[in-house]
Parts: C-alpha cells; sequence; structure tokens
C-alpha cells in the first residue's frame, strides 16, 4: 500500500544552523505516528518542513505519490494536511465562533467539519463561542486551535506539541479528544515530549536525536520495554 505522507532524507537549515540531518519518515493513511524527542531535536522543525513554513535544503516530501516540497503553506493545507501550531496562534480579537467560521470560509474543501460538529467534539467550547480568544484558557485555546484547524476538513493533522504547558487534567481531557479523531479515520501526525501522552496514541514512533532518526518502530515496542525508553528518552 502507497504511503499517504513520504519524507525522505530531509535536510533543514536556520541560516547558519543545520537542524535536521536526513529525516526519512512516512505515514499510511489511517495511522497515528508520534516524533518523540527532547526538546530542540527537530521535532517541530519535520512538521515545519512537511507544511512548507520552513524549506529544507534537501530532501523529498511526498503527498499521495506527488511531491509538494517549496509549496506555500495554504497550498499544502488546501491540498488536504491540517497543521497545528504549538503556540496556538488563535484570532485574540476574534470570538470562538467567528475563529471557526473564518476557517470555514478560508477552506476549499468539502467535508464534514463544522461549528456543531467542533462543539460535539470539544464541549466546553460551545457555552464559551462568544467569548475572544484571547480571553480563553491555554487548554481552551489548543481545543479551538485543533477545532479550526478540523474546519478546512484535512485527510492528515499535523500536531506539534498539543500538550506543552497544559494541566495534566486538560492534557487527559485532550488524549481523550484526540483519540476520537483517532477512531474517526483521522490520519495523524504528532510530535510531542510527552511520552504517555504520546504511546498512549501512537501506532508507530520515530524517535529524533540531534536531528536524526535513532528508532523507528512500534509503539508497543516503547510501550513494553522501559530499557528501550529510557535509553532513547530518558533526560
Amino acid at each position: 500500500m502507497a504511503s499517504l505522507l513520504e519524507v525522505r532524507d530531509l535536510h533543514t537549515a536556520y541560516g547558519l544552523s543545520q537542524v535536521l540531518f536526513g529525516v526519512s519518515l512516512e505515514i499510511q493513511a489511517g495511522e497515528c505516528v508520534c516524533l518523540l524527542g527532547r526538546n530542540g531535536v527537530g521535532k517541530s522543525t519535520t512538521i515545519r518542513s512537511i507544511m512548507g513554513l520552513t524549506r529544507p535544503s534537501r530532501g523529498e516530501v511526498r503527498w499521495k505519490g506527488g511531491s509538494i516540497l517549496g509549496w506555500p503553506p495554504f497550498r499544502v493545507a488546501r491540498a488536504g494536511i491540517g497543521f497545528v501550531p504549538e503556540d496556538r496562534r488563535v484570532f485574540a480579537d476574534l470570538t470562538v465562533r467567528e475563529n471557526l467560521d473564518v476557517a470555514r470560509q478560508v477552506s476549499r474543501r468539502p467535508g464534514e467539519w463544522t461549528a456543531e460538529a467542533v462543539f460535539e467534539l470539544f464541549p466546553p467550547l460551545r457555552p464559551i463561542a462568544g467569548r475572544r480568544a484571547g480571553y480563553l484558557s491555554g487548554g481552551e485555546q489548543q481545543m479551538l486551535t485543533i477545532g479550526r484547524t478540523l474546519m478546512g476538513n484535512p485527510e492528515l493533522l499535523l500536531l506539534d506539541e498539543p500538550s506543552e504547558g497544559l494541566a495534566p487534567l486538560v492534557v487527559e481531557h485532550l488524549l481523550e479528544q484526540v483519540t476520537a479523531l483517532k477512531r474517526r479515520g483521522l490520519t495523524i501526525l504528532l510530535a510531542e515530549q510527552g511520552i504517555a501522552f504520546s504511546l498512549q496514541l501512537a501506532d508507530r514512533v520515530y524517535v529524533l536525536e540531534k536531528g536524526t532518526v535513532r528508532f523507528s518502530g512500534a509503539a508497543a515496542e516503547l510501550r513494553e520495554d522501559e530499557a528501550l525508553r529510557d535509553r532513547l528518552l530518558a533526560l
């Protein structure tokens, strides 16, 4: 079966600072794949390189068999790849509902996601639909950012550090909601430092270290092998 997304030998730098050194990965339709690793190892840069926000100096990014390397982010999004950034980036002066409506208006992709569908997935957003996004808590903003991305009806969802900075109870609720998306068949690429969060969601895992893939395999292998987990991920 052909991969939905293929990344091959990706090299990416910020100016003179090289971050990725030949990263390769692939994702099949319906999978949840996690990029794991310590802070600064290249997880977010990999996501940004796929999305077209940072252009690789070498390598290939293929979506449904065709190259998307060098495409602007809006074109990547319209092709079916949705991006949830680490810093959330809600439209602070717009209400929750207006944030969702804006995303729907700019998307050219048909699909099932409406504001009502987002409120069903994230019930806490419904009673605050008229509140400005700048006044939301971190957890509410994260739900809104994911919901806003879903309004574009993506086939692949890129989640960059979704649990970062959130309280444990909020992380637990977020895990349930992302698991619900996985059950619906949405393909997910998750970049995370949170090991417990990631291994409950992921089918497969890539562990990055210093911009290279140090391990790739089934998430169950890491869940069941504490020594391997400690060797790869212990601080």
